[in-house]
């Protein structure tokens, strides 16, 4: 398990990261999502051990990732913009990365064949749909225990979308890898990740199980006989109301069945609870959400 312990980090004077405590266990596919400015890149060079915590640790089992080598060696990371040589091809940077990492010739020509890459062209001529497959075959070719990813899905067509949630998916299972994930494409991650946390100023707003934070979040619409008093809604967890003389909409935080028993003891004409997805709580979240940790 890789964990975050009340970190903080500081860019120049600007404080990025604050109090942020996060446990990412193996095996799983562990979204980051936040606005621009949150912290989330800096959050996964910190984790690979890129940068260093200004206060608190990160520790892969129970170990300093900045202080050593051996952690470093297990957690890849793949930025928005990859490093290159100028002049390198996709098997330069191959032979590049097997000083560090164990890349597994046979998985690496099974990718490229996969993704349709020639190893022999000029990265610096490729799309950034094509870099972005050839890093991202490079992370799965050395077989990282932990392979951090920012902006994973940025300039892949849907075909490559599905060739790489498939991968993933099975390099987790043979060999309990896990991902990380920082990346703007709500949908994606929500198809795609198991556990998530979410950013906003440096700080942990909401996170976990991504099926179970959802399950805690309800949209609810009501119309009433009479004009509404917003305080019959007070003892609930609401996070927004709106109400518009007879008609409520409401995005609550609680246990639906309970919710739904007190709403119904309001005689409302019209009672309808709406699943939530992960773009609307993660919009609700950070307009109103409350710090916590993970």
């Amino acid at each position: 398990m890789i964990e975050c312990r009340n970190v903080y980090k500081f860019l120049g004077k600007k404080q990025v990261l604050q109090d942020v405590n996060l446990r990412i266990p193996d095996g799983s596919i562990f979204g980051l999502i936040g606005p621009n400015g949150a912290g989330k890149s800096t959050l996964l060079r910190m984790l690979a051990g890129i940068y260093q915590c200004d206060g608190g640790q990160i520790v892969l089992d129970e170990e300093r990732v900045f202080d050593h080598p051996s952690c470093k060696r297990q957690i890849m990371f793949i930025s928005d913009e990859p490093f290159q040589f100028f002049h390198a091809t996709l098997k330069d940077m191959k032979n590049f990365y097997q000083d560090w990492y164990r890349v597994d010739e046979r998985l690496y020509h099974h990718y490229l064949n996969l993704f349709h890459l020639d190893e022999n062209q000029l990265l610096k001529n490729f799309s950034k749909g094509m870099k972005r497959q050839a890093f991202i075959l490079l992370g799965l070719a050395a077989s990282p225990r932990y392979l951090l990813l920012d902006e994973a899905f940025d300039g892949l067509d849907p075909m490559m979308r599905h060739h790489f949630k498939n991968v993933i998916s099975e390099r987790i299972a043979d060999q309990k890898m896990s991902v990380i994930i920082a990346s703007h494409d709500l949908k994606e991650m929500e198809a795609f990740c198991d556990m998530f946390a979410m950013l906003e100023n440096g700080q942990i707003r909401t996170g976990g199980s991504l099926d179970q934070e959802l399950a805690k979040v309800h949209r609810i619409q009501m119309a009433f006989s009479e004009t509404v008093d917003p305080a019959v809604f007070a003892d609930m967890d609401v996070v927004t109301m709106q109400i518009r003389s007879r008609v409520v909409n409401l995005y609550v935080r609680g246990d639906i069945e309970k919710v739904e028993a007190y709403l119904k003891t309001l005689d409302p004409l019209v009672l309808e609870i709406l699943p939530v997805n992960l773009e609307e709580m993660f919009i609700q979240e950070v307009l109103h959400g409350k710090e916590g940790s993970v």
